[in-house]
């Protein structure tokens, strides 16, 4: 462990290993394409589970480098996650906690670190830190969430709305940048990151014929009784409770009064949905308003037939499939162009979300919790030079190793500062005898925001979990055997049968919180 200074007078001991000397060279500085989509499921991605979609593009980015089995973020909200990535830092760190902060453009990031060493960096898609992007050579973002349809790009000197889907749109600008970067002879780092599959998956044009014909197998846990789990208990983020106008597309006509809460007490789930309508042009409205009557008449004999939780989770599962197969289309035309133009050898193409989310798991959509839909989140780096195709790791990984992994694999010294591990010596296959056996996580929203969801910290290995909650609400834990509890419907704290377990357990959190500096956690 080695001890560095950081921002504010911050003193922070680092949890995992420097990477091993010996590694394959890398013949010239690579190129780098990060991708990031937004709520993106593993079992959304047919490398990773083929029950629910396929997604032949994403899968060619594993089927042609690495799939890592065992990918967790450290805090699973939008922008935190985003700004662990920037950082390699823990929220506590990097200031932002959850989606209220405003993000700290003047800290040290990784893209400055490239910048810096000579490589074009770019921004296009999603940004949501509430700060202008710092760091850039060329940034053209979305406003906050950003809008499925027609969005609004700010750029350092103006805003535009494009017309057209949001994942092509994004695409779009993704190419006209890197058909300029082929040109070029210095190398470039461009952050292509997509708004999809985010909440309320609008899907495109193209996929609203059939779309309501499509069914989808129900988890075994989607009628959870959340017993033995107060937290879980008190969450509003039930697909039973989702806005039955924004989330599901029923307008007025058919439902004059939204009976959902939407995880947000305050919030006009109909009057939200109604201006996102609004947005349309002509065209796609004409196209929107046959299937939304079409949705509005299932909902209507969903509700006589007494199967609306039924009918709710398909109804979601359509519209969350179909944009992450948007943004699978979309991916495939990068990819395509990096072999058109003979970028792919020299081009490392990392594929990411911010972090998991439930499809139906417990009765759920969203994040948040610790618990492994969510805490889970899919990653695959693709690298023809030193990555060998069609290759899986199992080793925990955290979303702020991929800080220090780009600059390792840039040939950019690694700032002491960054608290996550260089992925390089698991990409070569090279022996890593002390990486991490343990994972902290951090969740932060609470009693503000959306979801009500407590907060708390836990420590993940590679079998059990233990989760601390914490707050207004008091304090308790929660222990799962992920071996024989995968869906972690069984708290186990205080079972003697798992009493070693759970003493080595809370050893191990209290050492993480004293080596990652984690301020003192308790109600």
């Amino acid at each position: 462990m080695k001890y560095l200074s950081y921002l504010f007078l911050l003193t922070v001991m680092a949890c995992a290993p420097d990477t091993p000397a010996e590694v394959p060279e890398i013949p010239k500085r690579p190129n780098i394409l990060f991708i990031m989509s937004d709520d993106h499921a593993e079992r959304a991605i047919s490398a990773y589970d083929n029950s629910l979609i396929s997604t032949p593009n994403l899968d060619r980015i594993a089927n042609e480098g690495m799939r890592f089995a065992n990918s967790f973020v450290t805090n699973s909200i939008c922008a935190p996650s985003r700004a662990t990535m920037l950082t390699g830092l823990y929220s506590h760190l990097n200031g932002k906690l959850d989606n209220r902060d405003v993000f700290n453009g003047d800290q040290p990031t990784f893209i400055k670190d490239l910048q810096a060493s000579g490589y074009h960096t770019s921004v296009i898609g999603k940004w949501h830190l509430k700060s202008a992007p710092q760091g850039f050579d060329y940034w053209r973002v979305l406003i906050d969430q950003g809008h499925y349809y027609n969005p609004e790009f700010v750029t350092p000197t103006d805003t535009t709305e494009i017309i057209g889907y949001t994942s092509t749109v994004i695409t779009d600008l993704a190419l006209e940048q890197l058909q300029q970067r082929a040109a070029g002879d210095e190398p470039f780092c461009m952050l292509y990151w997509h708004k999809a599959p985010h909440r309320n998956w609008m899907p495109d044009l193209s996929d609203l014929d059939g779309l309501l014909e499509r069914e989808f197998p129900e988890p075994p846990t989607l009628r959870d009784d959340y017993a033995g789990r107060p937290a879980a208990e008190e969450a509003d983020m039930r697909i039973a409770d989702m806005y039955i106008s924004k989330d599901l597309k029923v307008t007025p006509e058919y439902a004059p009064v939204d009976p959902g809460t939407g995880g947000h007490p305050t919030f006009k789930g109909q009057q939200n949905f109604l201006d996102l309508l609004e947005r349309f042009t002509p065209e796609q409205r004409a196209a929107w308003d046959p299937f939304l009557d079409r949705v509005g008449e299932s909902y209507l004999q969903a509700v006589a037939e007494d199967r609306l939780l039924e009918w709710q989770y398909q109804r979601y599962m359509q519209d969350y499939i179909s944009s992450v197969e948007s943004v699978d289309r979309n991916v495939g035309r990068v990819l395509d162009y990096l072999d058109e133009s003979g970028l792919a050898e020299n081009t490392i193409v990392i594929y990411t979300s911010d972090q998991g989310f439930y499809l139906g798991e417990h009765g759920w959509y969203d994040k948040r919790f610790m618990y492994e839909e969510s805490m889970r989140t899919p990653l695959m780096i693709r690298y023809p030079l030193l990555v060998e195709a069609g290759t899986v790791n199992e080793e925990l990984v955290l979303n702020n190793d991929i800080a220090p992994t780009l600059l390792d694999m840039a040939g950019v010294e690694v700032p002491e500062r960054m608290q996550g591990a260089s992925l390089r010596p698991l990409l070569t296959q090279q022996d890593e005898p002390d990486w991490r056996d343990a994972a902290y996580y951090h969740y932060y929203e609470y009693p503000h925001g959306w979801h009500s969801v407590n907060k708390h910290d836990g420590v993940r290995t590679d079998r059990y979990k233990l989760i601390h909650f914490y707050g207004e609400n008091g304090e308790w834990y929660e222990l799962y055997d992920l071996e024989t509890d995968g869906t972690e419907v069984n708290n186990r704290f205080d079972d003697p049968a798992l009493a070693e377990v759970q003493a080595d357990l809370m050893q191990r959190l209290e050492e993480l919180r004293v080596e990652l500096e984690v301020p003192e956690v308790g109600p």
